[in-house]
């Protein structure tokens, strides 16, 4: 059996993928699963298996539409968020992307201010935060969210404002 660190780079499998090649198609989805799976876990919690689930299959129908080998993280980011939020707007889920799920190294105190203060935000003020923190621009946000732009960059900023008003990193 094959572990996920014996496989072959995701970028080097890709052209192989999008010409068809069913083997390097399975390796290219095993090697981003992990990837997938934390982003899905972070916007939708308990749904974070079906997220992940819809957004490996989106990337395999989209595979073929990606132009650029160099954008394939960045793209199958967005197509991750987007098939995320689909999932926890289906689930009716309350929490949704409350949680930031950051690859820079933090202080474990901090993770939990940030946590507890994103909780008591609303669910709009925490998926644009959110998103935003997976490095999504207005544009896409509003795109992920089906929203205008000018709704979304409203949402930001009074998010942005509630995040700073309620968060005390060192009243404890």
């Amino acid at each position: 059996m094959t572990t996920v660190s014996e496989l072959p780079s995701p970028l080097t499998l890709l052209p192989r993928a999008q010409a068809g090649d069913e083997h390097a198609m399975n390796h290219l989805l095993t090697a981003i699963t992990p990837y997938v799976a934390r982003i899905c876990r972070s916007i939708t919690h308990d749904d974070g298996a079906d997220a992940t689930q819809e957004a490996l299959l989106a990337v395999y129908r989209g595979l073929g539409s990606l132009r650029e080998p160099a954008a394939f993280y960045g793209w199958v980011r967005s197509v991750t968020v987007r098939e995320a939020i689909r999932t926890a707007r289906r689930y009716g889920v309350e929490s949704c992307c409350s949680e930031v799920d950051s690859q820079e190294e933090t202080n474990p105190l901090d993770a939990v201010h940030i946590s507890d203060v994103l909780e008591r935000l609303s669910q709009a003020h925490r998926q644009v935060l959110t998103l935003r923190a997976y490095g999504l621009n207005e544009e896409e946000m509003a795109e992920v969210l089906a929203l205008p732009v000018g709704t979304v960059r409203s949402r930001l900023f009074r998010a942005r404002r509630r995040f700073q008003e309620a968060w005390q990193p060192s009243a404890a």
